[in-house]
């Protein structure tokens, strides 16, 4: 297995061989425009080309805000399949998952890669429709796709043209592709510890018999007009009560203001409790840094080196450390060392591995890392 990530605007870089995959990431007005796709089309006509917009892309040991970045891989030994569902609302998520995994399953199915716009999307019934038919063996991780904090319009790149509403999802099939998982915040826990007491999926309603949108706001204070956006600084960490030690962090998508709600990426399930957090740049610098140690220690017993690693990250993240947000993606770079092409972007929402019970789900607000690799 070769990989190797480059530009689109660097007409000279080259491959050192016709890719079988190519990943791209890209502004969304980029990755509508049709010339863009006919060029990627002609340029690896014999390649599987799937990709997503983000408002900025992560190319080597730097981020681009403007550019599109491609990762190209060639395979000796694995097989590919490229699934594509509809997904016009967010109530069709679980459904969308569910076609997906039932489009894939095969025999020598080892991993999926997937992609989703972001703006129409239940994040976590999404992976939990997938888990219902492929099951918790098949590595599986992804992302929905970006707008920086415009939160107008996502795309999806598949089959020659891009989409606004739908997922897309590729499947490795085989003994010899190896797939290891990392992820990892940072954000920090602050004020009292609440219970959601009133949800419905993704629609949060009430924090202990409070009207959700009316807390926020109070914690916001003057930064509360700014939301959804200002939202990403807060995000909630969430969690069953039954299993206290595995926590998730969900971020915010929308508000409605008439009815005092906030829709967030993924399942706000009633009953579970809840804790506002809030970002300190080292900390989510060196949480970057362990999501990709915890990855790279998997791949100990591969008997070869990855050759790829896909790092999304959360626009959260991107937005509250500014100028330092290249600071995390040097701290992948850093722990992956050298020969790995990096690539990926900055997302509404990640799909990965708990890193505890190894299970598939969403994330929120934290680094997640796939690191791809052939075995002989």
């Amino acid at each position: 297995m070769w990989s190797k990530q480059i530009n689109a605007n660097s007409e000279s870089a080259m491959f050192p061989a016709a890719p079988d995959l190519v990943i791209v990431f890209g502004p969304t007005d980029r990755l509508a425009d049709r010339t863009l796709i006919d060029r990627l089309a002609h340029r690896y006509d014999t390649a599987m080309i799937v990709g997503c917009s983000s408002g900025t892309m992560v190319e080597g040991d730097r981020l681009d805000d403007d550019g599109v970045v491609i990762l190209g891989m060639g395979f000796d030994r694995t097989e590919l399949r490229l699934a594509v569902q509809p997904l016009p609302s967010s109530d069709l998520s679980f459904a969308a998952g569910a076609a997906l995994g039932k489009e894939l399953a095969a025999d020598g199915l080892a991993g999926i890669f997937v992609l989703s716009n972001g703006l129409n999307v239940n994040g976590s019934a999404l992976v939990a429709g997938l888990r219902t038919v492929i099951g918790d063996r098949v590595a599986l991780s992804g992302g929905l796709a970006g707008d920086g904090a415009r939160f107008a319009d996502t795309r999806i790149l598949a089959r020659g043209e891009h989409h606004a509403d739908v997922v897309a999802a590729i499947g490795f099939y085989g003994d010899h592709v190896r797939f290891a998982h990392g992820s990892a915040g940072g954000w920090q826990p602050f004020g009292p510890v609440r219970t959601i007491n009133d949800a419905a999926g993704s629609t949060l309603r009430g924090l202990d018999h409070e009207p959700a949108l009316a807390l926020y706001e109070r914690y916001l204070g003057e930064e509360a007009v700014d939301l959804p956006a200002s939202g990403l600084l807060y995000p909630l960490e969430i969690w069953d009560p039954a299993h206290p030690d595995v926590r998730v962090v969900r971020t915010l998508l929308a508000i409605d203001r008439d009815a005092g709600t906030l829709t967030f990426a993924g399942d706000m399930p009633q009953g579970w409790k809840a804790r506002l957090m809030r970002g300190m740049f080292d900390e989510l610098i060196n949480g970057a840094s362990t999501a990709a140690h915890h990855a790279l220690d998997q791949t100990a017993a591969w008997g070869t080196s990855p050759s790829a690693c896909l790092a999304i990250s959360c626009v959260g993240r991107r937005l509250l450390m500014g100028q330092r947000t290249e600071e995390e993606i040097a701290a992948v770079a850093a722990a992956l060392g050298p020969g790995i092409a990096l690539a990926g972007f900055y997302s509404y929402g990640e799909i990965a591995p708990q890193n505890q019970t190894a299970v598939p789900c969403l994330h929120n607000q934290t680094m997640t890392i796939t690191l791809i690799g052939e075995c002989a």
